[in-house]
């Protein structure tokens, strides 16, 4: 993590991309165990709870709600979902195509993230070579 006001959007973009890669394992787990008797799901929602840091700040300013997040406390943990259901008579509540969907869905995430990150990189390259 760079401690510069300059980098908040590139750190807050960083712990976005890391949490996709792990939701992503995450993801890969429930599929390589679609066919385990009583396994149950696991996820993960790190942008609710980047939301909810967001709406905490106490301020309606985007540059000031980033600078004034709490990196350390951005930390997803990883729950069971859906614990109580199952989608098959052995008890196991995996989907193949709704995993597949989740899967195509946050690899897009991820890559925009990295997108985001490299611009905002060339944002501050460009800034530097004036």
């Amino acid at each position: 993590m760079i401690t510069s006001d300059a980098y908040n959007y590139i750190n807050i973009l960083n712990k976005a991309a890391s949490a996709s890669w792990t939701k992503n394992e995450i993801i890969a787990n429930n599929l390589a165990n679609v066919d385990t008797p009583e396994f149950k799901r696991s996820d993960m929602d790190f942008e609710g709870m980047l939301r909810e840091a967001m709406t905490q700040s106490g301020t309606n300013n985007l540059d000031k709600k980033v600078a004034n997040l709490q990196m350390a406390a951005l930390k997803p943990s990883i729950y069971k979902d859906y614990e109580e259901l199952s989608y098959r008579y052995d008890g196991n509540n995996v989907d193949i195509d709704t995993e597949n969907a989740y899967l195509a869905d946050n690899q897009i995430k991820y890559y925009a993230y990295l997108n985001a990150i490299n611009q905002e990189f060339d944002r501050i390259k460009m800034v530097l070579q004036r």
